[in-house]
């Protein structure tokens, strides 16, 4: 019987949680499907001692990264802080780019990116990684599309996970596109992960992804926004409710939230309306009304452009099928 050898490169300060999802989660498709190609997962770092993780904790190393040879299935390559390090050193990096000939498939999680952007791996193609390094990323690195926007993508065999946990994300994907939807959604069953987040779903959500606006106005305004997406939101309505000129209310929403107030309104109705699809039967429309869009074909290219999938989609991938209460999952990751 033939196996899949995959091999997840840590460092020293290595994010454990990068390593342990995708461990975690291969070891329980073995378990759980017995599937006739099983998975052999095995860790490797410089030199083969252990992998002092950026929590403090240290991982044994299965074997030294300089002894591994392929051929082999899948190279993922770990985040985590010690990564200016990992990219920096020329022997970690050099081990990278030579088993990623040797692979079928490579792979990195969060920052991560970072080690693949050394080896030249990304040139030329689309790659994610976690939305904080993201800037930084592009700029060390203009040769690569960036985009801090989704979960995971696939560009050819070359797939890149945003933050931390999107490494199960993506391990979910490739237990998919190994060995089909059904023994995915059993291993996310048995991980308790109630759905398999598509791969172009937004890593921020404006609702969590920064701290409420410092000034008084623009945080009452948000606080407006958010329980009233369906009100007239207009930038003259907004501007009267607050007792300023459309022009100084579109100055300090650019100065505090880094947009416009039409663009802001645009982007919580579109997080509304992800929200009650995922969560509500309500038709199409009447999502789109209490979203406060004005038709279900305004929701559709608000949420295409956002997402990049149409409302229908995701919420056919986002909602627990009602007969057996499990997950259904996406499609298999973007090319």
């Amino acid at each position: 019987m033939g196996e899949r050898l995959i091999v997840v490169v840590g460092y020293a300060a290595a994010e454990l949680l990068d390593i342990a999802c995708v461990t975690t989660g291969l070891a329980a498709a073995n378990g759980i499907g017995e599937p006739a190609v099983p998975y052999r997962v095995r860790v490797a770092g410089p030199g083969g001692g252990a992998i002092r993780c950026g929590s403090g904790l240290s991982l044994a190393s299965d074997e030294a990264l300089e002894r591994v040879t392929g051929p082999l299935d899948t190279l993922v390559v770990s985040g985590g802080t010690g990564v200016e390090g990992a990219a920096a050193d020329p022997r970690l990096v050099a081990h990278v780019r030579r088993l990623a000939r040797e692979s079928r498939r490579v792979a990195s999680v969060c920052t991560g990116a970072g080690v693949l952007a050394a080896a030249g791996l990304l040139d030329g193609r689309r790659a994610t990684t976690h939305w904080r390094y993201a800037p930084l990323l592009a700029a060390r690195h203009p040769q690569i599309t960036v985009d801090p926007a989704p979960i995971y993508t696939r560009d050819g065999n070359v797939y890149t996970a945003a933050g931390i946990t999107s490494a199960l994300d993506l391990t979910l994907a490739f237990i998919e596109e190994d060995h089909g939807p059904d023994l995915a959604r059993e291993v996310a069953r048995h991980l308790v992960v109630y759905l398999q987040r598509p791969g172009n779903q937004a890593q921020m959500s404006l609702f969590t992804s920064a701290p409420p606006p410092r000034d008084a106005l623009v945080r009452a305004l948000v606080d407006h926004i958010a329980a009233h997406p369906d009100h007239d939101l207009g930038t003259p309505a907004l501007a009267a409710r607050a007792g300023v000129t459309p022009r100084h209310l579109t100055r300090l929403f650019t100065e505090h939230l880094g947009r416009s107030p039409g663009r802001y309104v645009r982007e919580v109705r579109t997080e509304t309306a992800a929200q009650l699809l995922a969560s509500t039967t309500l038709t199409m429309p009447a999502v789109a009304a209490r979203s406060g869009f004005g038709s279900a074909e305004s929701l559709r290219q608000a949420f295409t452009e956002r997402y990049g999938i149409p409302p229908s989609r995701y919420r056919a991938a986002m909602r627990p099928r009602a007969a057996t209460g499990t997950a259904r999952l996406t499609g298999r990751p973007e090319v």
